[in-house]
């Protein structure tokens, strides 16, 4: 398939549940994320390629080679944060989808029969905007979460995942495909690669990653008759909890810790009620774990200091924790081999997101590739690649996915090393 072709599919795909900004909205189990996997569907199916849908909503594309022999996966996701990029995720699934395509052509005109099977899949809710945890599809996959538990994860408006699942048609039944390998390309979501002038990144490494669960309890009251020495205001406590997350950074050295909160609820939210109740999670992340779990440390003692202070319980529980992961050597190897071989270059990169690959590197031979990001930004509607990176980037993981499928990182010795680096 061409470069048209596929910028085509891509544009077609960035018009369902299209902003006013050039984004997309598309959460998952959403009206507009059911669009996008009838797209998929429509895909596959007009080339013959049986469609599978599991019981936590991964969607699979199946294109058999050899009967009974297991799959090497390509694949992302295609929901989006709320106001998101058209870029993220779904770049990589439509690039999967080509590239398939592609291989599937080699075959037909005559090159050597794969002696393993490919898919291409859609992962459930990487993003966790409306449903945490994030990576929830790939993780069930991966035997790292509970697929019954994550079933049972309700949004901010009490839906579950099995609820709105069933209610746009995707909560499925299908077996999952036995894998031999799995590869994913992904904008980078930073400014490294285009700072570089580099087209390819070559994921060696994730950071570690730490979010806290917080709930901030007071007492409601008037605010307007409490006097100000007797109010317990959960939101005033919440504020100062936020202010300590993002100054916990300075106690490290620069860029060594990034941190954030990004949700918040509040109880009664009532512009005339002084606030009994505030919900909220903190996000920590770096290189080195013994970082994030000093900088873990010192915010546990400085909301506590925040409750005692104001009269306020405060909770915190470790959530949504994940180690560092070390990619396989001669993944990173053969991606770095390819892209020279194609006259575009890599360079080893590591990733500060967290990505379905992730996950995947747990149980399977992985390979993660970056194209670049303009201005490195991303969940936002101006998240924007340059077509040139996308094609480039559909060149490379077609020809990696079809070395994948010869054996190249699927030898017993390179399943152990991916095993032990996990």
């Amino acid at each position: 398939m061409s470069a048209t072709s596929f910028l085509s599919d891509f544009h077609e795909v960035a018009a369902i549940g299209a902003t006013p900004n050039q984004g997309v909205d598309r959460q998952a189990a959403t009206a507009e994320d059911r669009l996008t996997r009838e797209w998929f569907r429509a895909f596959a199916q007009h080339r013959g390629w049986e469609v599978r849908v599991d019981g936590i909503g991964n969607q699979f594309a199946l294109v058999e080679f050899e009967p009974g022999a297991p799959h090497i996966l390509l694949g992302s996701h295609l929901d989006s944060q709320p106001l998101g990029g058209r870029f993220d995720g779904a770049y990589g699934v439509i690039a999967a989808l080509h590239a398939a395509d592609r291989l599937v052509e080699r075959v037909t005109a005559g090159e050597p029969r794969p002696r393993l099977n490919l898919a291409v899949v859609n992962w459930f809710n990487e993003e966790g905007g409306r449903f945490p945890p994030s990576i929830m599809g790939s993780s069930v996959f991966a035997g790292l979460m509970d697929e019954q538990r994550m079933l049972e994860v309700r949004d901010l408006a009490g839906v579950s995942v099995r609820e709105a699942l069933g209610e746009i048609g995707y909560l499925g039944t299908d077996a999952r495909p036995e894998i031999a390998g799995y590869a994913e390309i992904h904008i980078e979501q930073g400014r490294i690669l285009e700072r570089e002038s580099m087209p390819i990144g070559a994921v060696d490494f994730s950071w570690y990653t730490q979010k806290l669960d917080i709930e901030v309890l007071g007492e409601q009251s008037h605010t307007g008759a409490t006097a100000m020495a007797d109010r317990h205001d959960a939101l005033v406590g919440a504020a100062k909890v936020i202010v300590k997350v993002h100054e916990v950074t300075g106690h490290f050295e620069p860029e060594a810790l990034v941190s954030s909160v990004g949700q918040l609820t509040l109880e009664p939210n009532s512009p005339i009620v002084v606030a009994r109740r505030v919900h909220l999670v903190a996000d920590l992340r770096a290189a080195d774990k013994e970082v994030v779990l000093a900088a873990r440390a010192r915010l546990l003692a400085e909301i506590a200091e925040i409750g005692d202070a104001a009269g306020l319980t405060i909770n915190v529980r470790d959530f949504d924790v994940r180690d560092n992961q070390h990619y396989p050597e001669a993944g990173i190897a053969l991606a770095e081999q390819v892209a020279t071989e194609l006259g575009l270059g890599a360079r080893r990169i590591r990733t500060m997101a967290g990505h379905d690959s992730v996950a995947m590197n747990r149980i399977a031979p992985t390979v993660m590739l970056f194209i670049p990001s303009v201005d490195g930004v991303s969940h936002c509607e101006r998240e924007f690649s340059r077509d040139e990176d996308m094609v480039a980037g559909v060149d490379m993981l077609t020809e990696v996915a079809w070395r994948m499928l010869g054996g190249a990182l699927s030898e017993q010795g390179l399943i152990r090393e991916a095993m032990a680096q996990s």
